[in-house]
């Protein structure tokens, strides 16, 4: 018999036969009420509810406000500037952004839109759950609430992902922070969802700083390319949380952000607030391709050619597309801009080198390590550039601003590194609209005849310092290179060739 069956009886009895009816009910009401908590765990959601530290549970409403006065381009000039974010934390202290007044679905799970919740873990590159409906997100516990949603399964309700798209790599992953989707039924539940103290109307992404980011090559790959990817249909009408939130990458990476998002960022992990949104992203989709988009996996068939635009536009390139030019006397010579190495991997005869490239006709710009800090300004040099060159490394990342139909050329170390550098930067390029050219260093331009006999399986059996583990110590932080200048120029001279005409 239910609680409810019996309570019904108890009320429809006469008054003067209760006595003993009350009293019998009222004895086996304590067994019931342990037999409810221990079947559905409720001391101990309520204990971590309450080991969150929300705000007091109260009756009053939050409301609705405008979104006024946010000085945008005081943040996009400085994130980081304390008045520009006080600005925008009292602008939105309960609203963030525009919407409607209805505070119906934050303080009544009864009255809440049905919602939806969905996780994909079968990408080799990072699990994404994506959610609509009554969304309350907390970053200081990392904790999103999917309340009244109609894909809760009790056996399955709680969700933790990683936001970050290098999840083959546990040393990586290992210092992301873990995000915890839980799954609320439409009827009534024991784990009550926090109420909003901010909301907002446009979706949410949330996503991890916290992996390679500092390497640019880690930053456009696994961060920005599916940042885009993620984010890009929402034209700028999205917010952005940042987990293990890393300010100098937020200041680097600031009109790109700003080009995506109309918002600041959020730092997810320092925020307090109980923020409420109609949909968000969990982790950024990725689509098995270091700087790469499939568009057949993009829902709006997005490209990395679209891509390249859009850098154009963000940073303001002037050169859409490599043109011809004709080798006859007084025309403007090819540009090439050549990536330099320091301290592994490093051209010990750049100076011999650049000055062959100048004898072939090509006018050479040197992009050293300190040159090629300013993000913005790095772009414009190599918009204006028809070649890039360089050794394998992050800077050669840099291709994203070519204009479309230039041509990269990377220099391959000695070590059997062919296809990983291929997998990096040869593979992308196509889908770019770029043009590829590889030169391999031979054993006689390696650094590492120094080091090691010629009998050494560094140079007879290469791959066995791949199976030790020991390729990245050995071929890509253990060596430099000294070109063989003629075997070089013949390369180079196709490529002049190839871009130039009578």
């Amino acid at each position: 018999m239910s609680l409810s069956e019996m309570m019904g009886r108890h009320e429809g009895t006469k008054k003067g036969s209760s006595s003993a009816g009350r009293a019998a009910m009222w004895l086996l009401l304590p067994p019931l009420l342990v037999l409810v908590v221990l079947k559905t765990d409720f001391l101990p959601q309520v204990a971590r509810f309450r080991e969150t530290r929300f705000m007091k549970d109260t009756d009053e409403m939050v409301h609705t406000v405008p979104y006024t006065g946010f000085d945008n381009a005081r943040w996009q000039q400085d994130p980081h500037d304390p008045e520009a974010v006080k600005d925008y934390n009292q602008q939105n202290q309960i609203l963030a952004t525009n919407g409607p007044k209805d505070s119906s679905s934050i303080n009544s799970d009864m009255e809440a839109a049905v919602s939806k919740l969905t996780c994909n873990f079968s990408n080799p590159h990072s699990d994404i759950c994506t959610m609509e409906g009554d969304l309350r997100i907390h970053g200081k516990s990392a904790t999103v609430y999917v309340v009244a949603a109609s894909t809760h399964r009790p056996e399955n309700s709680t969700f933790i992902v990683r936001p970050y798209t290098r999840k083959w790599e546990q040393e990586t992953m290992s210092r992301i922070r873990e995000v915890t989707m839980r799954s609320l039924p439409l009827a009534f539940s024991f784990i009550i969802p926090p109420k909003c103290t901010v909301r907002h109307d446009v979706p949410a992404v949330v996503f991890s700083t916290g992996g390679c980011g500092g390497n640019f090559f880690h930053a456009m790959s696994d961060l920005i390319v599916p940042l885009y990817i993620t984010s890009r249909e929402y034209n700028g009408r999205v917010q952005f949380l940042i987990t293990d939130y890393q300010p100098q990458w937020v200041a680097k990476f600031r009109p790109i952000l700003s080009a995506l998002s109309m918002y600041p960022v959020i730092d997810f992990d320092a925020d307090t607030a109980v923020r409420c949104f109609p949909s968000a992203h969990v982790g950024l989709e990725s689509h098995n391709k270091m700087l790469g988009i499939d568009p057949s996996l993009s829902r709006h068939g997005y490209t990395m050619m679209g891509f390249r635009d859009f850098l154009r536009y963000v940073f303001s390139l002037q050169r859409p597309w490599v043109e011809p030019i004709s080798r006859s006397a007084g025309q403007q010579k090819p540009r090439l801009v050549m990536v330099l190495r320091r301290h592994s991997r490093e051209l010990t005869n750049e100076a011999e080198t650049i000055t062959a490239m100048e004898d072939l006709g090509f006018e050479v710009v040197a992009a050293r390590p300190e040159d090629v800090s300013d993000m913005g300004h790095f772009a414009g040099v190599v918009n204006s550039c028809d070649v890039m060159v360089g050794v394998h490394g992050a800077g050669l990342t840099n291709m994203v601003f070519l204009p479309h139909n230039g041509t990269v050329v990377q220099i391959v170390p000695w070590g059997d590194m062919k296809w990983a550098c291929w997998y990096d930067f040869g593979e992308p390029v196509p889908g770019m609209g770029l043009r590829y050219v590889e030169y391999e260093v031979t054993a006689e331009e390696t650094s590492l005849k120094e080091k090691y006999p010629r009998d050494h399986p560094v140079f007879t059996d290469p791959q066995s310092i791949h199976r030790q583990g020991k390729a990245w110590a050995t071929f890509l932080n253990g060596q430099n290179v000294t070109l063989d200048i003629d075997r070089f120029r013949a390369v180079m001279h196709q490529v002049f060739q190839s871009i130039t005409t009578e």
